[in-house]
């Protein structure tokens, strides 16, 4: 076998990356810290400030007078000063690049927890507080350890209180009284672009078959924006039409719906935004996208497929049966007239070429064939062969 001959222009690379679009999915690309402007200011300034301060409360337990003279004395402290000022920026330079990352993981862990287990986890927190206070008193009395093991014995009672104020927060409520709204483990709905322009996804939660906290990322209805400014009068319509069922959507979820702003760094593209956030989140993808379907699977990512709850929702159709349909198109072979049911099904009729445009009565089926695009059934008119 011949290796395939290689193109002949300068100008195209002999192996292109691959796309973001499709398959294969490259995966997650490396996320770069980026330092927040205003974060990274603002910590810098206070951390110089606190410098200052610390060099200036150093220099007043430092007689100066006696080392260098009288004169000297008020150089070396606002030298003291500078270089605290310039120790604390540089410092903040680190800490303010650092904070972004970290704000970002306590966004995505918060987004993991429910407000009751969140509210609960806070009380625990200050109950432990209290009791670590108390704890402290005994422990600060020790000989020798006692002022060194104050610190570590109130972060561990602390953090004990918290951990089993958050994970038996649904008992917690039910003993004051209050029902928690979400007890079981639920992950979150994050919706697809496509399954809000199919508009069903309306429907099925308002039939309260969507559990869960639903989810719509803001650079989905960005795209949607996109589409909506589209010189194309069809993906106009379609966008604006997209733009309109996240009302419907939000009005129909209530409190579930949430718009969850931010991107995804490292990811190029909706559908690869979309699966590293379903990954971040832990939450299963709402979609209608046959490609986004395979490729979220593929990463190990739930996916909730509109189309595949409508197959499964259709009614059987057994051979032998009789149906009305309205034909309206010929068919690939000869003499077969297309049509569809009210529910998209593909129905081809043989003999049915002559019923183009009109309703072929009580035609049988012959067979039903299932693949992954769909449901297709063969029938024939009553008489024919």
């Amino acid at each position: 076998m011949t290796d395939p001959p290689q193109s002949g222009g300068g100008d195209v690379p002999p192996n292109p990356p691959p796309s973001n679009f499709g398959l294969p999915y490259p995966g997650p690309q490396p996320r770069h810290r980026e330092a927040n402007p205003v974060v990274l200011r603002v910590t810098q300034t206070v951390l110089a400030l606190l410098g200052a301060l610390g060099a200036y409360q150093v220099g007043r337990s430092v007689d100066f007078g006696n080392l260098v003279g009288e004169w000297l004395q008020y150089a070396l402290y606002a030298g003291a000063i500078i270089v605290g000022a310039m120790v604390g920026w540089g410092i903040g330079g680190v800490v303010g690049r650092w904070l972004p990352s970290r704000m970002r993981a306590i966004d995505k862990a918060a987004d993991k927890r429910s407000a009751g287990e969140l509210t609960v986890g806070a009380v625990g927190l200050v109950v432990g507080l209290v009791a670590a206070a108390l704890a402290g008193i005994a422990v600060a009395r020790l000989p020798v350890v006692g002022p060194y093991l104050l610190l570590p014995v109130v972060l561990l009672v602390a953090y004990i209180f918290t951990r089993i104020a958050a994970r038996k927060h649904a008992d917690i409520l039910r003993l004051v009284g209050i029902r928690s709204r979400s007890t079981s483990t639920v992950p979150p709905r994050i919706i697809d672009t496509s399954a809000i322009i199919d508009g069903r996804i309306i429907d099925i939660v308002r039939a309260k078959f969507l559990p869960g906290q639903i989810v719509v990322p803001t650079f989905v209805i960005d795209e949607l924006h996109r589409v909506a400014d589209s010189a194309d009068p069809e993906k106009r319509a379609r966008g604006r039409r997209g733009l309109d069922l996240v009302e419907e959507l939000k009005a129909a979820g209530e409190q579930r719906v949430q718009i969850r702003s931010g991107d995804q760094p490292g990811a190029e593209g909706v559908d690869a935004k979309l699966v590293s956030l379903a990954r971040d989140m832990h939450g299963a993808i709402v979609t209608t996208d046959y490609a986004l379907n395979k490729v979220a699977r593929i990463q190990g990512i739930e996916v909730l497929n509109v189309n595949e709850l409508a197959n499964a929702l259709k009614p059987a159709v057994l051979p032998g049966e009789a149906l009305t349909v309205r034909v309206i198109r010929e068919g690939r072979e000869y003499g077969q007239g297309v049509g569809y049911l009210e529910d998209g099904t593909m129905v081809v009729v043989e003999g049915g070429r002559s019923l183009v445009g009109g309703e072929a009565e009580d035609v049988e089926v012959t067979s039903v064939i299932q693949n992954p695009s769909g449901k297709m059934i063969f029938a024939r008119r009553f008489g024919t062969a």
